[in-house]
């Protein structure tokens, strides 16, 4: 069973309705069309009378995915989405800057250096584009849902990290770890590991009696390895050039960078959300006991139902999950080659831009790539790209929504369970009986 979400004349939003019910009102000419994904209708006059229940929008927070949901009081559920945030800003924003800095070497170079002459650098409380657009992307779903339901109250899954817990779990036994790290008493950290080394190669054993040290990355830095002193070796300075010429080998093993960015990164998306928003605050072991007695996957849509429904046992009165991409609002890049020679097109061609939804041979696809002579590339809505043949010429598709700054795809729910059998062999009898209601209202 799915639902249709419904919005007044003047666009306020209403209950949503049953398929049919909207199928009447558009045949009898008394609402229109206003958003194919998720279905929305607008009502041509205003209702008699409005009724409208207390919702509740739970939103599971999340530096990579956006979980949310709607529910009603008695634990009906009758929206859900995830969605997808940018992680390639600092990516894309570090291929142009290098251009740029190529350039001016090139064309510049008497040039004196100016550092810290934006204002927008300098001014207190800045965040970077990254958390921007996360921070954004988290507040755009939030107002996307207000637009299609009469959202009553707001309930955010948060949580706060201690990064240097998370790297080293003894602080939490010895609290004064935190001010005495592992490099307490030491310069920094080239020093710890030459001590911790007695100053002594670790490959020859100080048989090359070369006095010359070098702090050696076992993992390269250029392979996102780490500086911590787990990744860090003394060689004297003959075993560290014929380890770099290939002539010798290390049969240590290095650390990568650790992954504490999106945690650092939810320390401040928690603060700015409660600052923005008039919202409750519920925390992740909560959720997870809930969903934990509701029989439901780890999976944040299912995570949002749950807070959503302040862990009641949900009830789905729609079985379509919204699934979002956040992308940039355009495409740039005027030109490419080493010198700027070839121009590329960033409007339309034969009618069609990048990301616009099509739909070609029966199936849905977003336009990834397109060329001048009036063919594309298509993509799924992670990015994959579709191999199809012949390859897909424009006049042989039809464009189903225009780009924007988020790509939007229906998913049945039952595609955020591996497999209904194998999941309903490890959770609770009462889920049999959920899963075959999913299925019975495909």
């Amino acid at each position: 069973m799915n639902v249709v979400y419904v919005l007044s004349p003047e666009r306020a939003p209403l209950m949503p309705c049953r398929p049919v019910i909207a199928r009447l009102l558009l045949k009898e000419g008394k609402a229109k069309v206003v958003h194919r994904t998720p279905f929305t209708i607008k009502l041509s006059a205003q209702p008699g009378d409005v009724y409208t229940q207390p919702l509740t929008l739970g939103i599971d927070t999340g530096s990579a995915v956006i979980g949310s949901a709607v529910a009603d009081e008695f634990g009906k559920v009758v929206y859900l989405s995830q969605v997808q945030a940018r992680n390639d800003i600092v990516k894309t924003m570090k291929q142009p800057a290098t251009s740029r800095r190529y350039r001016r070497s090139r064309k510049t170079r008497y040039r004196p250096a100016r550092w810290l002459n934006r204002k927008n650098s300098r001014k207190k409380g800045r965040f970077s584009p990254t958390m921007r657009s996360k921070i954004e992307a988290h507040l755009r779903e939030i107002r996307f849902v207000k637009s299609l339901l009469p959202i009553q109250s707001m309930v955010l899954e948060t949580g706060t990290f201690d990064p240097h817990a998370l790297k080293n779990p003894a602080v939490l036994q010895n609290k004064w770890l935190y001010q005495k790290g592992i490099n307490y008493g030491y310069a920094n950290t080239r020093a710890y590991v030459l001590t911790r080394d007695s100053y002594t190669c670790q490959h020859c054993k100080g048989k090359s009696k070369d006095k010359r040290l070098e702090v050696h990355h076992l993992v390269f830095r250029s392979q996102n390895g780490s500086d911590e002193e787990a990744n860090l070796v003394t060689l004297c300075k003959p075993c560290h050039d014929g380890l770099h010429a290939g002539s010798i080998r290390l049969k240590r093993t290095g650390k990568k960078k650790g992954t504490l960015l999106h945690a650092t990164q939810m320390n401040s998306i928690r603060i700015q959300l409660l600052k923005h928003t008039q919202a409750e605050e519920t925390w992740g072991f909560v959720t997870k006991e809930h969903r934990r007695l509701s029989g439901l996957p780890k999976e944040h849509v299912f995570d949002a139902a749950i807070i959503a429904t302040r862990g009641k046992n949900p009830t789905f009165g729609t079985t379509t999950v919204i699934e979002k991409r956040c992308l940039p609002d355009g495409d740039y890049q005027q030109t490419k080659g080493k010198h700027s020679e070839q121009r590329i097109t960033t409007g339309k061609i034969a009618g069609f831009r990048k990301f616009d939804k099509i739909r070609y041979r029966g199936c849905e696809y977003f336009i990834k790539g397109r060329m001048a002579t009036g063919y594309a590339v298509l993509m799924d809505l992670s990015g994959s790209s579709v191999d199809l043949k012949p390859t897909p010429k424009f006049d042989k598709m039809k464009r189903v929504r225009a780009r924007s700054s988020w790509i939007i795809h229906q998913k049945h729910i039952s595609s955020f369970l591996s497999s209904f059998s194998d999941f309903c062999r490890q959770v609770p009898e009462k889920l049999l009986i959920r899963s075959s209601i999913f299925e019975s209202q495909g």
